[in-house]
């Protein structure tokens, strides 16, 4: 679990590289595209521009390069020619990219046009949440203190939490130990080392905390049919504190607890 230094620059360019294909979706008016149409716009993006790999196509036999989760999808949404964003929608696109051997992980959930403010809200607290993760990796912290500190975000401000999905351990494969769960008790679990790199990427939803699973064997919705959002980052353990290996432009001041 313990990456040398080497290894992180490494995984930082590829997060470098990952955070520029948000940059660019950043840019586009969703409203209107379909949900594959972004999803062979970012493997363009990705693979012509960068040079580099979309590591989630042919992944566990996934046919495509990122996760197009819209409304009450809470994860794993299939991009489809017939989905289309409309206005007031939300959407996480969850996208990987391998540069190098060494593989980046990051979502974020956009607001497509006139988006109610019940939706707003639950999205910027859920990217909150994943902050207050992030603010709690330090050396000698413990995987029990992140996810305490997301999930007591998630409940002071009425949300629950997913417990179903987890953050993970990254590096030359997609999915390595540790689990790092979004909830927990503080002082309890792993302790966390200097060379650690592992993914944060909580889902709250907006009613109850239970999904089920669509028949496409895929997609996993909330129970209830309320709206879910989610945000990730890759991060590394420093000898302060953490790194965030896929932080975007728009958040630099964020980007050292």
């Amino acid at each position: 679990m313990i990456k040398r230094p080497e290894e992180i620059a490494l995984l930082a360019e590829s997060g470098r590289l990952l955070a520029s294909v948000f940059a660019h979706l950043d840019g586009l008016d969703l409203i209107g595209m379909s949900t594959m149409q972004v999803n062979d716009l970012v493997e363009r993006y990705i693979v012509d521009e960068l040079q580099a790999r979309p590591a989630s196509k042919g992944q566990y036999g996934f046919a495509y390069v990122l996760n197009s989760s819209r409304n009450s999808v809470v994860c794993h949404g299939v991009p489809s020619t017939t989905e289309f964003l409309r206005d007031g929608d939300i959407v996480n696109l969850d996208i990987t990219l391998e540069k190098n051997g060494y593989i980046a992980d990051s979502s974020k959930t956009y607001l497509v046009g006139d988006v109610p403010a019940a939706a707003r809200r639950l999205v910027r607290v859920t990217y909150e949440a994943m902050w207050a993760g992030i603010q709690a990796v330090r050396p000698g912290a413990t995987l029990g203190d992140v996810g305490y500190a997301i999930a007591r975000h998630a409940r002071e401000h009425g949300y629950s939490v997913v417990r179903e999905y987890c953050g993970h351990g990254i590096g030359r494969e997609m999915h390595e130990p540790p689990q790092v769960l979004h909830w927990g008790r503080p002082r309890t679990g792993m302790p966390l080392r200097e060379g650690m790199v592992f993914t944060i990427e909580p889902m709250l939803n907006q009613g109850r905390p239970e999904v089920r699973d669509e028949d496409d064997g895929w997609t996993v919705v909330t129970r209830d049919g309320g709206l879910s959002a989610q945000f990730e980052h890759t991060v590394a353990v420093t000898a302060t504190g953490v790194r965030v290996l896929t932080l975007r432009a728009d958040e630099r001041d964020l980007g050292a607890a």
